[in-house]
């Protein structure tokens, strides 16, 4: 039975079932009833695990294969017909060759399985913003997990009507094969095919694939943006409500931001810091020429391993009911999950990731491998759980944006916080991104991976087009946001973190916001414009630097401090990343941002 008269959808349905091959097909329609199925039938085949329901209603865990753990950023593709349009970031293949690989591999994959077929929206329903998918799954998890991350029903039919188009998504787990083991993304054509893995961030569509690959590809044809950030609303003591959105790469505290928890004082005074989304805007020119943003997803799909209640409390109250826990360990004594960083608890009988009995006196939290959860777990859990969620977090207008941050993680050269001079340096100053390795990730110290506007593994043509796409967007906004940058990662010669972090940035976002109406001053310096240390404000931070050494305003001032020489060798830097990896189609006003920046650290 099909629900809608949509030729193309139809056409699409039966052409996927006519490659896989299922034995039946279910349409899903987002009823509680069918899903409430579903999650049965997950649980009588082994798929899922039905947690404790007195002390996590409705929350479920779900294990993948230990070949399927993480996105494959080398198994993922961009397809278009010229190469040079997918650029020298992307891993690129042929279209024609992509499809008759793919088809190759999943056909008659699904014999003797069921084919579901996912109508969603990413966005509200009837918004402008809305862009409607379809994904086709032989994968209950998958269907399940969409059903939180996206909006699923049968009123995303609905509003395609007849002759909508839509982002065709065709996923097979096939044989979870690392091998055979691709993500393609067909930008021209409005599709996405995922083979051979059933991990979250390759399979659910919606996400990654669609919400950013894609939709950066429609949003430059379209004038519009899709962009790896979150957005937060801040609520001043007279009421006053401002939107941010900010973009930071992996392990630089985006999600800590998004939820943020301000200090104690801040709250006292009536300030609050609400959540729109933790991972995705889609950002539109408004009729008052200001640039609105909404999240596109409904859900988190975040890591667990390091959320307690300590590093992000509003995060960990989100996983408490209806959410899907993947790769986590499973505390036996009381059927509940824990992860490394949850507390300090160890359970004594668990099983972890791998669905083995774990051991917690050979733990070592130094060696990966005896972690009960693996160091990418993660939770899937419905947005309008957080405690912190916005009002406007279905809005269809979306919310106008004071302020774009951009952030990375670095130990020195770069200040807490610094504003650009205009958009087109602004745009500079997110091309620039770039973050610090560390020992425990990588071994090696200190080496700069560059991440232009977190964008990397998201960009779905060719990066110095993406660039482009951003100059071209501030010719368009009569009155854009002001762009920043901030670097929470400071340190000291004995590698301690200087600042706080974690809800003391509401700090610097106090000041950024007041910046942006112009209620504060700031130096004008080589780089953009940075705080007077007096204008930020650090009473009641009681912060130790190290054991016996306090934070004061001698170390802010350290922290906003611009060294030359460093920042000449910074331009050095970003020059080499423009012309050995970007390589083509750098916007002329990109170059003179950075010839500014070398005549000015001269």
């Amino acid at each position: 039975m099909s629900y809608t008269e949509n030729k193309k959808v139809l056409d699409f349905v039966n052409q996927s079932a006519e490659l896989a091959q299922p034995d039946n097909i279910v349409w899903i329609d987002g009823s509680e009833a069918q899903l409430a199925e579903l999650r049965q039938e997950a649980v009588k085949s082994g798929e899922l695990i039905k947690l404790n329901q007195e002390l996590l209603p409705d929350c479920y865990l779900h294990r993948t294969k230990v070949n399927d753990v993480a996105r494959v950023e080398d198994r993922t593709f961009i397809c278009t017909k010229n190469k040079e349009d997918a650029g020298p970031i992307n891993y690129w293949m042929d279209p024609k060759q992509a499809y008759e690989l793919a088809s190759e591999i999943a056909r008659g994959t699904m014999k003797g399985r069921t084919m579901y077929v996912i109508p969603y929206s990413m966005g509200v329903v009837g918004s402008d913003f809305a862009k409607i998918g379809i994904e086709v799954t032989d994968s209950i998890y998958v269907v399940l997990n969409m059903a939180i991350m996206t909006r699923v029903g049968l009123n995303c039919l609905e509003a395609l009507g007849k002759d909508g188009d839509f982002i065709k998504g065709f996923h097979a787990k096939c044989d979870v094969d690392a091998e055979k083991r691709y993500i393609m993304h067909f930008p021209e054509d409005n599709t996405i095919i995922s083979v051979n893995s059933a991990y979250g961030g390759n399979v659910l569509l919606g996400k990654k694939c669609f919400a950013l690959r894609i939709a950066s590809y429609l949003g430059r044809n379209e004038g519009w943006m899709a962009e790896h950030m979150l957005i937060l609303g801040v609520t001043f003591p007279n009421g006053e409500k401002k939107y941010v959105a900010a973009a930071f790469p992996s392990a630089c505290g985006k999600t800590n931001l998004a939820m943020l928890i301000p200090p104690k004082h801040y709250l006292e005074k009536g300030y609050k810091v609400e959540c729109v989304g933790d991972d995705i805007a889609w950002i539109r020119v408004g009729e008052d020429g200001r640039l609105w943003a909404v999240n596109p997803e409904n859900g988190f799909f975040g890591v667990a391993p390091g959320t307690n209640e300590h590093s992000n409390p509003n995060a960990l109250a989100s996983t408490q009911k209806g959410t899907i826990f993947t790769n986590v360990a499973l505390n036996t004594d009381d059927m509940t999950v824990w992860w490394e960083g949850l507390n300090k608890n160890l359970p004594e009988h668990a099983i972890d990731w791998t669905g083995k009995p774990w051991n917690p006196v050979k733990f070592d939290k130094k060696d990966k491998s005896t972690c009960a959860a693996h160091p990418n777990s993660r939770f899937t859990a419905p947005a309008q759980n957080c405690p912190c969620i916005s009002p406007e977090f279905n809005s269809k207008q979306g919310v106008p944006l004071s302020a774009i941050v951009f952030g990375g993680r670095r130990a020195s050269t770069t200040p807490l916080v610094y504003q650009s001079k205009d958009w087109n340096h602004g745009v500079f100053v997110g091309s620039a991104m770039s973050s610090e390795t560390t020992a425990a990730a990588t071994g090696a110290v200190g080496v700069l991976r560059h991440d232009p506007m977190a964008m990397k593994p998201f960009t779905g043509y060719h990066m110095g087009d993406y660039f482009q796409h951003w100059i071209n967007m501030g010719k368009k906004v009569a009155n854009p946001p002001k762009i920043f940058n901030v670097n929470w990662f400071r340190q000291d010669e004995d590698g301690n973190f200087i600042w706080p972090g974690f809800g003391d940035n509401m700090r610097v976002l106090e000041w950024i916001l007041k910046r942006c109406d112009e209620k504060v001053d700031a130096q004008d310096t080589a780089i953009g414009f940075v705080p007077y240390a007096k204008d930020i404000d650090i009473s009641e931070l009681d912060y130790e630097i190290a054991p016996g050494k306090k934070f004061g305003v001698e170390d802010l001032e350290h922290i906003l401090e611009i060294d030359k020489d460093k920042w000449a060798a910074e331009a050095v830097e970003i020059e080499n990343y423009y012309t050995n990896t970007v390589k083509s189609r750098i916007p002329a006003e990109l170059i003179d941002c950075l010839e500014a920046l070398k005549k000015n650290t001269k």
